[in-house]
């Protein structure tokens, strides 16, 4: 026996009469960190954007998902479409959901950290990556914030950033938001401070 639901409709029927277009849904995009272990500080890869918003900052590879694809599968995909690095792990690190996070709208980030010696990868710009450069990546903690430093011997670019930390029963849990961007995309500034801290953690 189907079972029925208050309504007195089956799945089925329920299914028939579902209208999704009468609920708000955000996109969902994947940022990978690609960070490559050195003294004296870990590179960072980023790519400088082609398009709006954010034109000209440099970000973090990444992209919107497709219907057909999963998110997993996106971030792979955007990784090579954006500079032709493929083949790695990815290992998901934390989810951006802030309203107002991206001016195109609600929109929804999964993030991804990927650890591998750069001099092994062959990097080249692509698609809608108008260049991709590797970044000494470094910050300090003052108190609740975080000052995170990216350079590359031309560019330097400097963010603020709040950080609430708190030690749980499933492991240190991390609030991080954005104060100053520095001339970094977004809030990829934290996704950035994130992957760094895990990182110094997985290297304890």
């Amino acid at each position: 026996m189907e079972l029925l639901d208050k309504n007195g409709l089956t799945e089925e029927q329920f299914l028939s009469t579902y209208r999704a277009d009468r609920y708000p849904r955000p996109s969902m995009t994947a940022d990978i960190v690609l960070l490559s272990p050195e003294e004296p500080a870990p590179k960072v890869l980023l790519i400088r954007r082609g398009g709006h918003p954010c034109l000209g900052c440099w970000a973090l590879p990444g992209g919107f998902a497709n219907p057909h694809e999963s998110v997993d599968e996106a971030a792979r995909r955007e990784l090579a479409e954006e500079t032709h690095v493929e083949g790695l792990p990815l290992r998901q690190l934390m989810l951006c959901s802030a309203p107002g996070r991206d001016p195109r709208g609600w929109t929804i980030s999964q993030v991804y950290l990927s650890v591998a010696d750069r001099s092994k990868l062959a990097v080249r710009a692509d698609d809608d990556a108008a260049a991709a450069a590797w970044f000494a990546a470094e910050y300090r903690l003052e108190g609740d914030r975080a000052v995170l430093t990216l350079s590359n011997g031309q560019i330097h670019m400097e963010a603020l950033l709040r950080v609430n930390r708190a030690e749980t029963a499933c492991g240190t849990v991390y609030d991080l938001s954005v104060l100053e961007t520095g001339g970094i995309a977004f809030d990829h500034a934290a996704m950035i401070l994130r992957g760094l801290l895990e990182m110094d953690a997985i290297g304890k």
